[in-house]
C-alpha cells in the first residue's frame, strides 16, 4: 500500500493537484459545482426546448442572438476585469450568467422566455476573461497544462451524476426533471460564490490592474482598444490563436447544441439513453489523463494538438455514416471524442495563455473572446438551418471546420517558428 501511494504521488497529474496551491486549487476543487448540475442538464437541455415547443429554426436564432450578446459582454470582460478585479468579476458573472439564467430556464415556456435566458445566460462571457485570469496568473507556468487537464478531469468526473438525469426522465418526464435540475443548478452556483468569497483572493495582477485603472473611466480604458486591436491582429501567434479559438467555438455550437437531436430523431437512441454518452467520454478521458502524461509532457504543445484534431475529423466521419439503431460505433465515435478532446483542449488553454502578454492579459483575452464570438454569430443559426434540412447536415459543417483546422493549424505553427527564427 505504502509504495503504490508513493507511486500515486509521483504521478505527474496527482502531483500537480498535491502541490497546487491558492486559487489555481481553489477553482479546480470547486469546478463540480458547476460541472454536475451542467453535465445532468447538458444531454436534455435542446430536448427541454423542443418539448417546449420551440423549433429547430428558433434554437439557431437563439443560439445566434446569443452569441451577439456573448460578443458585447466579451468586448467589456477584459476592461472589468481590470477595474474591478478577478475575484468580484468572475462572481458577478456566476450569479448574471448561471444563477438567473437557470432560474429562468426553469420556468420557461416560450420563445421568449428561452431568449431571455440564453441572454442572461451570454453575460457569463463578462467572466470568462476574469476566470482565465484568476486560475492562471498566481500558477507556475510548467503547471498550466496539467491545471487544464485537472479542470477537465473535475468536469469529467461530474459526467458520472449524468445518468440520474436520464434515470428521473424515464419514471417521470422530461420537463419536470429538468426544471428541478435547473433549479438544482442556481442553488449550486450560490454555494460555489460564497465559497469563492471565502477560499480565494485577487491575484498579483489583478490587484496591480486596480490600482493602475482606479482612476480611468471604463470609457477611456474602452478607447484603448484602437491600439490593442492592430497591435493583437500583427501578430502571427495571436491570429493563429485566433482561428483555433473561432473553429472551436462553432464546432462546440454543433456538437453542444444539435447532437441529442440527430441521435434520437436519426439514430434512434432513447432519450435516456442520451446519459450513456458523456458518462462514457468521461471514463475515457479520464483513463486517457492518467495513462497518457509521461508520453505526453516530452512532445511539445502542437503535436498532440494536430493529432486529436485528426481524431476529430475520424469522430465525425463516424457520427455521419452510423447506421441507425447502432449504439456500439456511436461508443466508438464517443471514444474517439473523448481522446480528441483530451489532446486538444488543454493545450488549446495553456497556449492561449502562454501567447498573451502578461501586462495586458485581461484585455488581451477578452479582445480574443469577443473576435473569436463574433465569427461565429452565424454559426448557430446556419447550423439550426441545416438542421431543418436534415440533422446530418450540421455534422458535415464540423466536419469542415475540423478539416480547415488540421490546414490552419500546421502551416501557423511552422510559420510562427520562422519569425522566432
Amino acid at each position: 500500500m505504502g509504495q503504490l501511494t508513493q507511486k500515486l504521488k509521483q504521478h505527474q497529474l496527482i502531483n500537480c493537484l498535491l502541490t497546487l496551491k491558492g486559487n489555481p486549487k481553489a477553482l479546480v476543487l470547486m469546478e463540480p459545482l458547476w460541472g454536475i448540475p451542467a453535465y445532468l442538464i447538458a444531454p436534455f437541455a435542446t430536448l427541454y426546448m423542443q418539448a417546449r415547443g420551440i423549433t429547430d429554426i428558433q434554437i439557431g436564432l437563439i443560439l445566434s442572438i446569443a452569441t451577439v450578446v456573448q460578443v458585447m459582454a466579451a468586448s467589456v470582460g477584459g476592461i472589468v476585469t481590470d477595474k474591478f478585479g478577478r475575484k468580484t468579476t468572475t462572481m458577478f458573472g456566476d450569479i448574471t450568467g448561471w444563477t438567473l439564467p437557470c432560474l429562468i430556464w426553469a420556468v420557461s415556456g416560450n420563445f421568449w422566455m428561452f431568449l431571455i435566458a440564453a441572454i442572461f445566460n451570454s453575460m457569463e462571457q463578462v467572466n470568462q476573461t476574469a476566470w482565465y485570469c484568476f486560475l492562471n496568473e498566481d500558477a507556475e507556468p510548467d503547471q498550466l497544462v496539467n491545471i487544464w487537464n485537472w479542470v477537465l478531469i473535475a468536469g469529467n468526473i461530474s459526467v458520472f451524476f449524468a445518468p440520474i438525469s436520464g434515470l428521473l426522465i424515464e419514471k417521470t418526464s422530461l420537463i419536470a426533471v429538468m426544471r428541478v435540475l435547473y433549479f438544482m443548478f442556481a442553488a449550486f452556483m450560490t454555494i460555489k460564490n460564497v465559497l469563492t468569497i471565502k477560499y480565494t483572493k485577487e491575484t498579483k495582477r489583478g490587484i496591480i490592474r486596480k490600482a493602475e485603472t482606479k482612476n480611468q473611466s471604463v470609457w477611456s480604458m474602452f478607447k484603448e482598444y484602437k491600439k490593442l486591436i492592430p497591435q493583437t491582429l500583427r501578430s502571427k501567434k495571436m491570429l493563429y490563436t485566433l482561428a483555433i479559438m473561432v473553429i472551436s467555438q462553432c464546432t462546440y455550437i454543433v456538437s453542444n447544441s444539435f447532437f441529442s437531436l440527430y441521435t434520437t430523431s436519426v439514430l434512434g437512441i432513447g432519450e435516456s439513453a442520451l446519459a450513456i454518452f458523456p458518462i462514457f467520454k468521461a471514463a475515457v478521458t479520464l483513463i486517457f489523463f492518467f495513462a497518457a502524461p509521461k508520453i505526453l509532457e516530452r512532445i511539445s504543445l502542437e503535436v498532440p494538438m494536430f493529432v486529436g484534431i485528426m481524431l476529430f475529423i475520424g469522430c465525425q466521419l463516424l457520427l455521419i455514416f452510423c447506421p441507425p439503431g447502432n449504439l456500439l460505433l456511436l461508443l466508438v465515435y464517443a471514444l474517439v471524442d473523448a481522446v480528441a478532446c483530451a489532446l486538444v483542449i488543454p493545450r488549446k488553454e495553456a497556449m492561449l495563455v502562454k501567447n498573451v502578454d502578461e501586462k495586458e492579459r485581461a484585455r488581451i483575452l477578452s479582445l480574443l473572446l469577443m473576435l473569436s464570438l463574433f465569427a461565429s454569430i452565424p454559426c448557430g443559426y446556419i447550423a439550426g438551418w441545416l438542421s431543418s434540412l436534415n440533422r446530418q447536415y450540421p455534422f458535415i459543417l464540423n466536419l469542415a471546420l475540423f478539416i480547415l483546422m488540421a490546414i490552419i493549424v500546421p502551416i501557423s505553427w511552422l510559420r510562427t517558428r520562422e519569425v522566432r527564427r
